[in-house]
């Protein structure tokens, strides 16, 4: 078998970008401006401008039913996605015949024909292309699916390409009547969710790594940690007007817990530590999940410095999100050993180590 290392990332976002002040005083602001800590979270949230294929205060979006969202959706996500995977395989150097494989991720719409099949006609992939769909895993899912891309390029010694696509704007929910005290709590859980998240699409292109003077990551190793007693903290649930979130405030202290463990056991199975990682690329679920991966693995503000960005200025855009903070890393120069962390229902935790292939087919560590 062959080492897969990452040739390229890309990703695109939609071209309507809304300001987060302008999008409270514009539409949350009424929703939720009854309630006094509303304003206090949505600022709290560590977002200042995100992107979106829908606009809140032009379409009323949170009264659409499922099948419209879904309707929107098949009609949104294949530019983005193929923009995507068209700017991850130009900077690879690749044509779309040249992919043996592809995976797709999204938690936010599932059409039929897939967004898969979609992508491989619109691109002029080969029809024998290997295709995997991987549905609702939620904020993590790039991870797994980065790892299967990487067993096929492996084995098989052909390229293949992983794409995320979420469009998280297409879930805007309706309020929930206010009568009782527990509505009200769901209602801030709402709030929290709408104060993070924006749509993107990114993609990875993983290529066999068998040319002397190649340099770049390799995808060394993935390591995951699921805690089961927790699994009702982080929930995605289909209603019949689009996806709903829960979202525990406890959260950040399950992730704080586990973090550590899982990094360490990926890290030990290859004779490193916390200190020899160059580059965190840690999806930024909002900035109390972050504070709690920076406190469990001990690691300075400014080692997070990416994640932050992104979360600024994209929000937290589900699966895509960990491969936009990736990008900055290796556009920073700072891949000489990456860890890839993200967070999702179960509730789970996902790492990833990316190690900087050197000329004549050595890996740094």
């Amino acid at each position: 078998m062959v080492s897969p290392r990452i040739a390229a990332v890309g990703y695109a976002v939609p071209p309507l970008a809304m300001d987060q002040q302008e999008l409270w005083d514009g539409y949350f602001a009424t929703v939720y401006g009854d309630d006094p800590r509303a304003e206090r979270m949505w600022r709290s949230a560590g977002v200042v401008t995100r992107y979106a294929v829908v606009d809140p205060r032009v379409e009323d979006v949170a009264s659409w039913s499922t099948g419209m969202r879904m309707q929107r959706f098949a009609t949104e996500a294949p530019p983005l996605a193929k923009q995507a995977v068209s700017s991850a395989l130009t900077s690879a150097g690749l044509h779309p015949a040249d992919i043996g494989a592809l995976a797709v991720v999204s938690c936010t719409g599932y059409p039929t024909p897939g967004l898969d099949i979609v992508l491989a006609r619109d691109l002029g992939m080969s029809h024998a292309v290997r295709r995997l769909m991987i549905g609702h895993m939620g904020c993590y899912a790039a991870l797994p699916g980065l790892g299967a891309v990487a067993d096929y390029v492996a084995v098989h010694g052909r390229a293949g390409v992983l794409l995320c696509c979420e469009l998280t704007s297409l879930h805007l929910q309706p309020p929930l009547p206010r009568q009782q005290s527990r509505h009200r709590d769901d209602e801030m859980e709402q709030l929290v969710t709408h104060a993070l998240f924006g749509d993107a699409a990114a993609a990875v292109v993983v290529v066999p790594d068998t040319g002397p003077s190649l340099e770049g990551s390799r995808v060394v190793d993935l390591e995951s940690g699921t805690d089961l007693a927790t699994s009702d903290y982080m929930t995605w649930q289909i209603t019949d007007h689009g996806f709903r979130m829960g979202l525990s405030a406890l959260v950040p202290d399950v992730v704080a817990r586990h973090v550590r463990p899982v990094v360490r056991a990926l890290l030990g199975r290859h004779g490193m530590t916390i200190d020899d990682v160059t580059g965190w690329a840690v999806h930024p679920g909002g900035p109390r999940i972050l504070q709690a991966v920076r406190e469990g693995l001990g690691l300075t503000a400014d080692s997070l410095a990416a994640s932050y960005a992104v979360l600024r200025d994209h929000g937290n855009c589900s699966s895509p999100t960990v491969l936009m903070v990736l990008r900055r890393l290796l556009e920073e120069g700072r891949g000489r050993a990456i860890v890839m962390l993200a967070f999702g229902p179960g509730l789970t935790l996902y790492a990833g180590l990316l190690v900087q292939a050197q000329p004549g087919g050595a890996s740094r560590t």
